[in-house]
């Protein structure tokens, strides 16, 4: 990339209200997304990124704007998806996301697929219906407040509404690991949470589908938390690989530090991240 070319781009963010990169390979991405959307993806986080995150998960919505701000956006670029950790019909249900053209919803890391109100899903492995009776059980003699998500291909412990969140997680985090290797599945930390989930899948490896899927030249890819590392590994990676990338960190009042570190970008929560959606879409369209 051109230093004119990284030039034009500063004065663009400045112009639209794009958040400007602080980084060369950042200001690339960003250039590429503007240059040709056409074979960009853009890829977003759901909970703590496009919704705040909130003690209930049944509770997640979207940030006032993200619908209108995600329609822009698809309708200008390769595709737009939200990939999260979430099975993908719960995200659109709580989203109401099926009220997006041409937005497509990669459930549990990218095993499942959602677009056009179609889902494809395989069966969970059997090894998660044990680790749902053993974490059952160990939840049930936690703190006061643990509880057990069950999102069918995977499991979560969530802390966060115990009166010592940090301690009860630090307490189970090794016993829920133990049941994790006893059965050949893996752990994901996060925001006072612990995941179970197979092995081979993340949202790196979605990233990276998704962007082979669409022959996509450029990537934009937004997230929040410690699941999120691996879609910035694939990013990076694809970098090398001669794939433009930015990442975007939603950096929240909670928000672990790592991923503001290491974006490109970083804006404030959920609120931010539909701002920086509506700016790119508004760049886009003034090409």
């Amino acid at each position: 990339m051109s230093h004119l070319d990284l030039v034009a781009t500063a004065k663009i963010s400045v112009m639209t209200g794009l958040p400007e990169p602080r980084t060369a390979g950042g200001a690339a991405g960003l250039a590429a997304v503007l240059a040709e959307p056409a074979r960009a993806v853009v890829c977003v986080d759901f909970d703590g990124t496009l919704a705040a995150i909130v003690p209930r998960p049944e509770d997640a919505r979207p940030a006032p704007g993200a619908l209108d701000a995600l329609a822009a956006v698809a309708a200008r670029v390769a595709a737009c998806a939200i990939v999260t950790g979430r099975a993908a019909a719960e995200a659109v249900r709580l989203g109401g996301l099926d009220e997006v053209r041409g937005l497509e919803v990669l459930g549990h890391y990218g095993l499942q697929t959602w677009a056009d109100g179609r889902l494809e899903s395989p069966a969970p492995p059997t090894a998660v219906g044990e680790a749902r009776r053993r974490l059952t059980e160990l939840v049930a003699a936690a703190a006061d407040g643990v509880h057990l998500e069950d999102k069918e291909h995977s499991l979560v412990v969530h802390t966060r509404p115990a009166a010592d969140p940090a301690a009860a997680l630090e307490a189970l985090t090794p016993t829920v690991g133990q049941v994790a290797r006893d059965l050949g599945l893996e752990t994901v930390p996060g925001r006072y949470v612990v995941e179970v989930r197979p092995p081979g899948v993340d949202k790196g490896v979605a990233v990276r589908r998704l962007v082979e899927r669409h022959g996509a030249r450029a990537v934009v890819y937004v997230g929040d938390d410690l699941g999120d590392l691996p879609a910035y590994d694939a990013v990076e990676r694809l970098r090398s690989e001669g794939v433009a990338g930015l990442t975007v960190a939603s950096a929240g009042a909670d928000a672990p530090p790592q991923l503001a570190t290491r974006a490109d970008v970083v804006v404030d929560g959920p609120v931010g991240v539909v701002a920086m959606l509506q700016a790119l879409a508004t760049a886009i369209a003034e090409r």
